[in-house]
C-alpha cells in the first residue's frame, strides 16, 4: 500500500513548482488520493497542497514530513483534469499549483489565516497582547515597536505564528425534520399537552399520511396545514427529529417552456450531419462552422449535443460573455433542462460551487459557460463546442495565460470527441488552419428564413463636423431612428467606449485630469459625478476649477455611452432607452435583466458597448447604429482591423432577424478603410484574403507565432535594464528567421504605478525558445526582491 504522497505545495515561485513527497500517517491510510487537497507543514508553515500521485517510496532520503490534515472526502481534480493541469502549467509558463487552483470555483480555493499562539510566559507587554488567551489572530496592524518585539519573541520561542488553512467550500443548508420510529411516534400522543392543538393536529396528520426521508420545516407545515412555528415545536419537544438538508443555489430559471428540435435548412442539415458522424464515430476533429448572422448555429449545436447525450456521453459549449450567456443558457435549458449546468463570472460564489459540484457528480451531462468552464469536471465528454471563437475574451490575460479553444482541442484528443468551432466572422487564425485543411471548413451560407442580411450605409462623418448641436449623430441616423420608433420598433446603438466622455480639460490653459498612478487620462462618469481610471479604479471628484490656473472653463471632451444616452433622451424625449456597458451590469443578474426588459418591448433603444454585438436574438430589432466605428482602428495592435470587422459585422447582424426588413447604419471618420468596407458589405471572404495579405506583409500571425515578453517594475530604469538583458539573453537562442521587436515602453508605460516594457518574438519554428523562456521563468524570481516581475504570454491577442 501506498505510505507516500507526492505533493505540490501553494507556494507561488518557480523553485517550489515540483512535488514534494509527504508520509501518509496511519491516521490517514486509506483517506488519501490523487486530486485531494492537503494540508502540510512547509518550513514553519501549514499550507494546503495538491496531491499529484501515491507511490510506496520516497524520492528524498531524508525524514518525511506527515500529512496533517485532508480538506476533501474525494478526489477534487480527477487524473484527466490532473494530467491537464500540468499540461497547462507548461505550455502558458505558469505554475502547476497555479493552474490546479484555477480549475476549482472560488469557493474551493483555500484561504490563509495567521494567529499567534503563546508558548512561554511574556514580558508585560506580551501580556496585554494576549490577555487571558494562548491563541489570538495575528493583529492587522502594528506599530514598529510591537513588530521589533514579536520577532524577538519569535526569535526566543516564546511565541509561534501559524497558517491556518481556511476552506471556504460550503454547500447550502436548511433546517429540516424527519420522523422518528413507530414506537416513539405512537407513543407522543400520550405525552402531548391537550393546548398543545396545533402539534395534535400535526401528529394526526403525519399519522394519517407519513412522509419519508427529511424534509424543509416550511415544507411540512404546508403538507399538514400548521404554521412553521408548531413543527419548530415538535422538533424542540423532540418528537420531530432535526435533519440539515442541503439546498442547491440553482442559477437556472426552472419556468422555463421546454422547446423542440426544429426542422433544419439543406445546409444545416449538412453541417449537422458531420459533426453527428465525428461524435458517433468518435472521432477527435475540428471542424469550423462558419455562418452569417442568423443562420442558425445554435440550432445546429443543440442537435449535435443530443447526439452525444444519446450515446451516454456529455456535451461542453462554451460563449463569450456573461453578457451572451443568459440567451444562450435559455435556448440549452428549453431543450435539455435540467441536465444543463451552467459556469460562469456572472453567478455567486455560492452557485458556482453547487453547478461544479453537480457536474462532478454526474447529475449534469450538458455545461454551458465563458472561458473557465473549459475545465469543467466532465467525464466522457461527447463533443466540445466553443460559439463565437473569434472572441479575445477566450484567452486568460493573467496567469496562466491559457487559450480556452487549446485547452478545448487538448481535452478533445482525449475524450476522442469532435470540437465544433463557431463564427459568422471566424479569426484568421483559424480560418488559415481551415485553409490547410488543419480544421475542416463547414458553411452555413444563408438565413434560416431566407432574408437577406440587412443593407449597411456608411456615414462619412467628416461631412458632420459642422454640426455642433448633435456632434455625435447624422441626420441619416436621427431620420431613421424616429421612423423606427414611429413604427413601434427596436433599435440597438453600439458605441465601444463607455462613461461619459473620454477625458476633462481646462479650456483656458489646456490642462487635463490624468490618473496619478497611470499614465491615462481620467474618463469622466458624470452620472456618478466622478474621474474613473479604467486600469487602477483610481476615482476623484469632478473638479469645478482647474487646479492650475483657477479657471471654471472644465469642459469634456469625446463621447461614451453615459453621454450618448444622455443626448438620446433630449433629442428623442418619448424613447424608452436601456444602455449596456460594464456600469449598468455591475450587480448580479444586470445583463440577464436588461436583455429581458428589452426582449419584452419595455424599451425602444438598446445603447451599449461590444456586449450587445454578439447573439442578441430579437425579431422586432429592425435598426442598428454603430455611433463610432473608429474607436479601435487606431489602436497600436496589428488585429485593430480584425476587430473592426468583426464588431461591425457583428452587430449589423442584429438588425432583420425577424419577419421585418432591418437596415443598419455605421457613422465612421474612416470610411474608406477596408475594414469598415468589407464589414459594409458583410464580406468575410472579401475581409480574410485583404488581411491576409496585411499578416504576411507585415509576417504575424498566422503567418508567424508570437511571445510577448512583459516585464515590470515600480522604476522605470530598472524595467528598462531588466528588458534589455532578458532580449541579450533570448537573442543567442534564437535562428536568423526569428524577429524580435522591443524592447520598447508599452503603449500605457505607467499603470497602477508600475512600468512596463515589451519584448515581442515573432517566429516560426525556435526549438531552443521554449527551454530559453523556462529558463527565463527559473532565473526571474531573482529578480523578485527589486520588484521586477516578468510575465510571457504565448500567442498574445493583445500587444498594446
Amino acid at each position: 500500500m501506498a505510505q507516500i504522497a507526492r505533493v505540490v505545495v501553494d507556494v507561488a515561485t518557480r523553485q517550489t513548482d515540483q512535488p514534494y513527497d509527504y508520509a501518509i500517517p496511519d491516521s490517514l491510510t486509506g483517506q488519501v488520493e490523487p486530486g485531494m487537497r492537503v494540508v502540510v507543514p512547509f518550513g514553519r508553515r501549514k499550507v494546503q497542497g495538491f496531491v499529484v500521485a501515491l507511490q510506496a517510496q520516497a524520492d528524498f532520503n531524508g525524514k518525511l514530513k506527515p500529512i496533517q490534515s485532508v480538506m476533501d472526502l474525494e478526489p477534487v481534480l480527477n487524473p484527466e483534469l490532473l494530467a491537464l493541469s500540468k499540461w497547462v502549467a507548461h505550455t502558458t509558463f505558469s505554475f502547476w499549483m497555479t493552474t490546479m487552483q484555477t480549475m476549482l470555483p472560488a469557493a474551493m480555493k483555500a484561504s490563509y489565516a495567521r494567529q499567534l499562539i503563546r508558548t512561554a510566559p511574556l514580558p508585560a507587554a506580551g501580556q496585554a497582547l494576549f490577555g487571558d488567551r494562548d491563541t489570538i489572530p495575528y493583529p492587522e496592524t502594528l506599530t514598529p515597536v510591537q513588530a521589533k518585539q514579536l520577532r524577538q519573541w519569535l526569535q526566543q520561542d516564546l511565541v509561534r505564528l501559524e497558517y491556518v488553512v481556511k476552506n471556504k467550500a460550503r454547500a447550502k443548508t436548511r433546517q429540516g425534520v424527519r420522523l422518528p420510529d413507530a414506537a416513539k411516534l405512537a407513543s407522543t400522543a400520550q405525552t402531548l399537552s391537550p393546548r398543545a392543538k396545533g402539534q395534535r393536529q400535526l401528529l394526526a396528520g403525519i399519522q394519517a399520511a407519513p412522509f419519508s426521508g427529511a424534509l424543509p420545516i416550511t415544507t411540512v407545515a404546508k403538507q399538514y396545514d400548521v404554521s412553521p412555528s408548531v413543527v419548530e415545536a415538535a422538533r424542540t419537544a423532540g418528537w420531530l427529529l432535526p435533519a440539515v438538508i442541503e439546498v442547491r443555489r440553482n442559477p437556472l430559471d426552472l419556468a422555463v417552456k421546454r422547446d423542440q428540435p426544429k426542422k433544419l435548412t439543406a445546409d444545416q442539415q449538412k453541417a449537422a450531419g458531420q459533426f453527428i458522424a465525428a461524435v458517433t464515430e468518435r472521432q477527435p476533429r475540428t471542424f469550423l462552422l462558419e455562418g452569417v448572422t442568423g443562420s442558425g448555429k445554435t440550432e445546429v449545436y443543440l442537435q449535435t449535443i443530443q447526439q452525444a447525450l444519446n450515446q451516454g456521453r456529455t456535451a461542453l459549449m462554451l460563449v463569450p460573455e456573461i453578457a451572451l450567456t443568459p440567451q444562450m443558457v435559455h435556448r440549452v435549458h428549453a431543450r435539455f433542462g435540467s441536465a444543463v449546468a451552467v459556469l460562469h463570472s456572472g453567478l455567486s460564489d455560492g452557485e458556482k460551487y453547487d453547478e461544479w459540484r453537480r457536474i462532478q457528480h454526474h447529475q449534469a451531462q450538458i455545461v454551458v459557460g465563458a472561458r473557465s468552464a473549459v475545465f469543467a469536471p466532465l467525464t466522457h465528454i461527447g463533443v466540445i463546442i466553443i460559439d463565437e471563437e473569434h472572441e479575445t475574451s477566450y484567452k486568460q490575460e493573467d496567469s496562466p495565460r491559457y487559450h480556452a479553444r487549446n485547452v478545448a482541442l487538448k481535452r478533445a484528443k482525449t475524450f476522442h470527441c469532435p470540437v465544433i468551432l463557431g463564427s459568422a466572422t471566424p479569426s484568421l487564425e483559424s480560418r488559415a488552419r481551415a485553409e490547410k485543411n488543419v480544421y475542416t471548413l463547414v458553411r452555413l451560407p444563408e438565413r434560416i428564413n431566407r432574408k437577406p442580411l440587412p443593407p449597411v450605409h456608411v456615414i462619412d462623418m467628416r461631412e458632420n463636423t459642422g454640426n455642433r448641436v448633435q456632434p455625435d449623430f447624422s441626420p441619416e441616423l436621427l431620420t431613421a431612428l424616429n421612423t423606427t420608433l414611429a413604427r413601434h420598433e427596436q433599435s440597438v446603438l453600439l458605441l465601444n467606449r463607455r462613461g461619459y466622455s473620454t477625458q476633462a480639460m481646462c479650456r483656458n490653459c489646456g490642462w487635463i485630469a490624468r490618473c496619478p498612478n497611470c499614465d491615462i487620462s481620467l474618463t469622466v462618469h458624470r452620472s456618478q459625478h466622478e474621474l474613473v481610471c479604467h486600469y487602477c479604479g483610481h476615482k476623484e471628484p469632478i473638479p469645478t476649477r482647474c487646479p492650475v490656473c483657477h479657471s471654471d472653463k472644465i469642459r469634456f471632451f469625446g463621447s461614451g455611452t453615459e453621454k450618448i444616452q444622455d443626448q438620446l433622451q433630449e433629442i428623442l424625449p418619448a424613447a424608452r432607452i436601456l444602455r449596456m456597458d460594464v456600469d449598468t451590469t455591475r450587480k448580479k443578474g444586470g445583463h440577464a435583466k436588461i436583455l429581458k426588459a428589452f426582449g419584452e418591448q419595455k424599451a425602444d433603444i438598446l445603447l451599449g458597448t461590444q456586449m450587445i454585438a454578439k447573439g442578441l436574438d430579437y425579431p422586432t430589432v429592425t435598426l442598428v447604429g454603430v455611433i463610432n466605428a473608429d474607436t479601435a482602428l487606431g489602436l497600436p495592435d496589428f488585429r485593430a482591423s480584425e476587430r473592426t470587422f468583426q464588431l461591425l459585422t457583428q452587430v449589423a447582424g442584429r438588425a432583420g432577424r425577424g419577419d421585418k426588413p432591418g437596415q443598419v447604419i455605421i457613422q465612421t471618420y474612416n470610411p474608406d478603410h477596408y475594414a469598415i468596407q468589407y464589414a459594409a458589405k458583410q464580406d468575410y471572404e472579401g475581409f480574410f484574403k485583404r488581411e491576409m495579405f496585411v499578416r504576411h506583409q507585415g509576417k504575424y500571425p498566422p503567418y508567424y507565432y508570437t511571445v510577448l515578453l512583459t516585464i515590470s517594475a515600480p522604476q522605470e530604469t530598472v524595467t528598462a535594464q531588466e528588458a534589455y538583458r532578458i532580449a541579450n539573453d533570448l537573442k543567442p537562442l534564437l535562428s536568423p528567421t526569428a524577429i524580435v521587436l522591443g524592447p520598447t515602453p508599452r503603449s500605457i508605460t505607467r499603470i497602477n504605478n508600475r512600468y512596463y516594457y515589451q519584448i515581442l518574438v515573432k517566429f516560426k519554428k525556435e526549438p531552443a525558445l521554449g527551454r530559453g523562456l523556462h529558463n527565463l521563468l527559473q532565473n526571474s524570481q531573482s529578480l523578485i526582491k527589486s520588484k521586477v516581475q516578468v510575465a510571457i504570454d504565448f500567442e498574445p491577442q493583445q500587444i498594446m
